[in-house]
Parts: structure tokens; sequence; C-alpha cells
């Protein structure tokens, strides 16, 4: 079982509010999934019909990643010196949520990709501090649990965002920039549900930290191996644009199915946050090991395979998302004192954007020369993750 530091906020919550906080804030995150992750899903093939070359959309897409990976370092160590944890995370939504329908307007590529680049902006500023909020709520309720059920509702929403457009492709003959106006009914929702979270639950982003163990002085051992553990699956994890732009290139996957296969990937890694938060819960961070065994299976799948290979490989690839934004941001509120959480949030989550932005850029690169290179190199790196994550769950598991 992983070590829990001390509470952060075991005075605020009762095991019913933390319950109602973190499935209304999963509806919020529902409805920005189906805003955001509707338009991701069909970013590849819109930067392709706007004149970018495979390269370049890998090139974007972990550029993406990057900026909003690495800015929440800084975000997440200005929640923890402020404890505004409510302003930060309205202001990430705004941004993030005026974004997505903006591509509607996009009339070349390189505004296409400053547009996907500041809607990555906005969920690294708003990202930390949601993640201290959920990890508090989870004391009660138990935090595989509780990242578990808000990424079931968060999966939820990306499953409905993209099969809106592709419904819209359907009907209106691959309108991407119709599709992309549609979004924005979901965006202002978001931001409605949002505001409504902050009246109801305004005590959520007062963070009672109390004196922890000896972590205080610095991150504990499991901490560091868990990172480079996690920053060598971010690295072999293609994006899905580089995904959804060799399915259209190749022709193994229809325009219209792109952003279905998409949804599907979403649904699977919403099914498999809310079975593997529960897993979490009960034997620690061991479970990420065959986790990472069957995700490694997804780049052949989807590179090499004809549609219902394609498919499997996009379950798969929504398996590992999934387990991602639960199980991995579980297990960092369980190795850190509370006090530091939203820093541990942004340093976990710059060097994984760190790494998926050179995994991202190198794979694309392959991609232009060789697809089996491309494949090798994404599933090398998924595999030499496991002896690193390993030893993160030995020290924690002897701690």
């Amino acid at each position: 079982m992983s070590q829990v530091p001390a509470a952060a906020q075991t005075s605020t919550w009762s095991a019913r509010s933390a319950l109602y906080f973190v499935l209304l804030f999963g509806v919020v995150s529902l409805f920005a999934d189906f805003a955001y992750e509707g338009a991701r899903g069909v970013n590849g093939p819109f930067l392709g019909l706007l004149g970018a070359s495979g390269f370049t959309v890998g090139v974007i897409a972990g550029a993406g990643e990057l900026l909003g990976y690495t800015l929440r370092l800084l975000s997440g160590r200005a929640a923890d010196r402020t404890r505004l944890y409510w302003p930060i995370t309205i202001c990430g939504y705004l941004v993030q949520m005026l974004a997505v329908p903006a591509l509607a307007l996009a009339g070349n590529w390189p505004v296409a990709a400053a547009l996907i680049i500041l809607e990555r902006t906005g969920k690294a500023i708003r990202k930390p501090a949601t993640g201290v909020m959920l990890a508090g709520a989870g004391e009660r309720i138990g935090r595989g649990w509780a990242f578990g059920l808000y990424e079931g509702l968060d999966q939820l929403g990306a499953l409905l965002g993209p099969l809106l457009v592709a419904l819209v492709l359907a009907r209106q003959h691959e309108n991407y920039r119709l599709a992309f106006a549609w979004l924005g009914i979901p965006a202002l929702i978001t931001m409605l549900l949002v505001l409504t979270a902050r009246l109801r639950f305004a005590r959520a982003g007062i963070i009672q930290h109390h004196s922890a163990s000896t972590a205080d002085g610095g991150y504990p051992p499991a901490f560091w191996w868990y990172l480079a553990g996690a920053g060598l699956v971010g690295f072999g994890f293609a994006d899905y644009p580089l995904i959804a732009f060799h399915f259209t290139r190749s022709g193994s996957v229809d325009a219209v199915w792109v952003p279905l296969l998409y949804a599907a990937a979403m649904a699977a890694g919403g099914a498999a946050s809310l079975l593997f938060g529960k897993l979490y819960d009960r034997s620690g961070l061991i479970v990420l090991a065959p986790l990472t065994l069957l995700v490694a299976a997804f780049p052949p799948l989807v590179f090499f395979g004809h549609f219902n290979a394609a498919l499997l490989g996009a379950l798969l690839w929504g398996i590992g998302l999934g387990v991602h934004e639960s199980v991995m941001s579980a297990a960092v509120a369980g190795m850190v004192p509370s006090r530091r959480l939203g820093s541990a949030y942004g340093l976990f989550t710059a060097i994984f954007g760190l790494a998926w932005f050179a995994g991202s850029a190198t794979l694309g690169a392959l991609y232009d020369v060789s697809i089996t290179a491309t494949v090798a190199v994404a599933v090398a790196a998924q595999l030499l993750a496991l002896p690193p994550l390993l030893v993160a769950a030995r020290k924690l598991r002897g701690a």
C-alpha cells in the first residue's frame, strides 16, 4: 500500500462533501474535455489540411505538451505559495475554453498551432491547483478512487466531444471549422459549472497544511525513481495528432472514423481510470507494472495495422492516457508532504512534458523517414520505464 503523507484537508472535508466535490468537479471536467478533446481528436488532420507536414504535426503536438507541462512547474509553485487555488483554476479554464472555438477562425497552420498551444497553456495553469484540491478530497474517499472517479467523468466528456465532431464532419463534408465552432457550447457550459463549483465549495481552496515527516526537507527517493519511469513513458507515448495524421495519410482509417477511434480511446481511458484507481488504493504503485506492458503494445497496432488493429491500438493508447491522468496523479500525492504537493505536481508534470515533447518530436521526425523506427523507439521507451517504476514501488512498500 502506498504511503500517505500528512493530510492536507482533513478538517475541511466530510466523506459526503468530498464525494460531492469530486463528482461536481468531475462534471466540470466532463464538459471541458467535451470541448478540448473534441478538438484534439482532429487537430492532426486539420493541421495537415492547412499544409503542415508529419514532422510539423509532431513538433506542434510536442510543443503544446512541452509548454503545457513545464508551465505547471511555475503554476504549481504559485499555488503552494499563494494558496489561491480557486482563482488559478478559474483562470486556467478561461484561457483553455476560449482557445478551442477560436480554432474555427484559424486561416493557416501557424495560427492553428498557436491556438493549440494556448489551449495546453490554459490546462497547465489550472492543473496543479485542481490536483491539490482533489488530493484533499481524496483523503476522505481514497486518492485513487477520487482521481479515478474524476478522470472517469473527464473521459466521458472526451468520448462525447469526438462523437460530436465526427457527426459534424459526416454531415458537413469534413467541415472542421464548423466542428470547432460547435465546441464553443460545452466550453461555455464548462465556465458556468466551474463558477458554480467555486460558489458551492469555496472551502476547497483553503488548504490546511500539517507538518509532515522528514520528506519536508526534500522529495523522497521513490519520487525521483518514479519521475524517471514516468519520463520514459512520456517519451514513448505518441501523441494522438501524429496517430491521426498516420491514419489519414496511410488510409488505414477513413477520415470520419478518426475522431470515433479517439472517442473509443477516451471511453477505454475512463473505464481504466475507475478500475485501476480502486486497485491503486488497494495495492499501491505496483499496479503500473502490468499496465505499462499492456500499453507498450499500442504503437505497432496503430502504425502497422489496418482498421481492426488500429482500433485495438487506440483503445490501449486511451487506457495509458487514462491511467496517467488518474493513478499516476494519485501516486504523487502519496509520496510527498501536503505543503509541497502543488510544487510536486508541477515538477512531475514538467519532467513528463519535457520527455513527451522530446518523444513527440523524435517520433514525428522518424515517421517521415521510417514507420518501423517510429514503432521501435516508442515500444523500447515504454519497456525501459518498467525498472524505475518497480524500484519506486519497492521503495514505497519499504517506507
